[in-house]
Formats: structure tokens, sequence, C-alpha cells
């Protein structure tokens, strides 16, 4: 996956048009673009989206479903796992332990639709409280059903009770640049993708390019998007360009040729282990 975009539950409208937007993954939000009184109708039209999509979209489908500690989580799988998801964003996860017992509860929904046990992923967001920052170590071996972190900065700033996120040149400040590379080394140390947050003003393109092409250099693989607009910009920058595609091929080659070798020799450059496995993770990206 690149690009994952939200789409408000509550408005069949904008679940139709996200159907043509190219992205990777639409997330059918229950949470932050839901308001307190349009829960119900919420996932009353998220489940009818989800039971109808199949045959018109290649999109993976994810659901964010409220947070552990609001009381909804299980009123919002209740509604949404008979149309079997292809995955749960859990928000405001404060470790392991929470994405625990989410899978414990995906388990009994889907032996009740009779959906293979495991099938349904989780994408939690782990850095919207200061322990979900601190326990980020915490998703190793949280769960066989993490398909990657990711990670936000708004629910943070209000926790700590931060008055901005980012510097007046658009650079986060040092607490939120803490966030982003924690969420990449858990994903590391965990071994799942990492997952960029999403970009607030999607009216100011070249300041989102130039986002999208700062976390596909530090080694996030998907950013998550707002608005339509934004996820062709996200697919271009999380696509391999053919050229590092070539070039990882020749990496991966020389080391088969070389058997087990520490370094090769591509044409008067050393290239050691560190190189193979990135090379390795691009081609698997581009695949």
């Amino acid at each position: 996956m690149r690009s994952l975009l939200f789409v408000p539950g509550d408005s069949p409208r904008k679940l139709e048009k996200a159907l043509g937007s190219g992205a990777d993954v639409l997330i059918v939000d229950l949470e932050d673009s839901v308001g307190l009184d349009s829960k119900e109708e919420a996932r009353r039209v998220a489940a009818d989206f989800l039971s109808g999509v199949r045959e018109k979209s290649a999109a993976r489908l994810y659901v964010r479903v409220n947070d552990l500690a609001s009381g909804m989580t299980e009123d919002d799988l209740a509604a949404v796992m008979a149309g079997r998801p292809d995955g749960i964003m859990l928000p405001k996860a404060e470790g392991g332990t929470d994405v625990a017992h989410l899978s414990a509860s995906l388990r009994v929904h889907e032996a009740a639709h009779g959906v293979d046990d495991g099938a349904t992923r989780i994408l939690p967001i782990i850095t919207e409280t200061a322990i979900g920052v601190l326990n980020a170590a915490s998703y190793r071996n949280a769960s066989r059903r993490l398909a990657g972190l990711t990670w936000g900065a708004e629910d943070l700033s209000a926790h700590v009770g931060a008055l901005a996120s980012r510097e007046a040149d658009g650079s986060y400040t040092d607490l939120f640049r803490l966030a982003r590379s924690m969420t990449l080394l858990a994903a590391a140390a965990a071994g799942v993708p990492a997952v960029d947050t999403v970009f607030p003003d999607f009216s100011d393109m070249a300041a989102f390019e130039a986002q999208c092409r700062l976390a596909a250099r530090d080694g996030f693989v998907a950013k998550m998007a707002i608005h339509p607009a934004q996820v062709q910009a996200i697919n271009t920058a999380f696509t391999p360009a053919e050229e590092e595609i070539c070039k990882a091929q020749a990496i991966v080659q020389a080391f088969a040729a070389a058997g087990n070798a520490g370094v090769v020799n591509i044409e008067g450059r050393m290239y050691d282990r560190p190189h193979l496995a990135l090379a390795q993770r691009l081609l698997a990206r581009a695949g």
C-alpha cells in the first residue's frame, strides 16, 4: 500500500466518490469525521458501503473505529464486520496490549461472520497520546494481524497542550519529530510498514508533495490522505522509480552471483549487506 484515503463514514456521496480516487486503501471513518450524534448513522452507511463495494473497486477497505477508551469500539465492529473489511484502523492506540485486545474482539466477530481467523488486519495510530508515544516499542510481536504502524499529530497536540505542531517554515517541532521518528523505529522493530500521517492543508499541493518526498526518503512506505486530490501525489512519491528498481535488481543479482560474499563491486562502487537489504525492501515495494 502507498496511499490511504480517509472518507467520512456517514457520507454515501463521499464514499462513492472515493472509489475513483486511485487510493490503494480506503479508510471508512467512524471516528473524528463523524459527530457523536451521527455515530449510529455512520455505522449503517459504512455497513451498506462495505457490503456492496467489492465489485466496484480493487482498493483495500479499512474502517477506523472509535478508540477503545470511548466505549464505542464494539458497537462499531458489530456494525461493520459483516461487510468483511480488510482491516481496522485503531486510533489512540497506547501499546501492543491494545492491539492484542482488538485482535481478540476481531476473532469473535470473524467467527460469527464466517471470516477466516486472522484475516482482518490492524493498523494502529500509535502517537495520539503521550503514553502511546512512550510505548512505541511494544508493538513488536503484538499480533500477527499488524498491517503497519502510523502516527498522528493533532490528537497528541491536544493531549499534551502543545499550541502548535509545526514551526513557521512548516517543519515539525521537536515533540512531533520525536513522535514521527518513534513510528519509524517501532515499525522497523516490528517488521511492518511505516505509514506517514496526514497533511491537513490539501490546497497547498507543493508543500504536500515535498512532505511526501521527505517521508519516502526517511523510510515511510505510504502516506494517509484527507482529500482525493492528494492521492496521486502520494502514489507517485511512494512508487519506486524505474532507475531505482534497476539499481536494486543489479545489487540483488550481484550478491546472488557472488555467493556468500559480504561485499560486491558494481561498476567500481562497493555495496555491502545493508545495501542488499535496502534493495530487497525496495523490490518488495515495487512488486
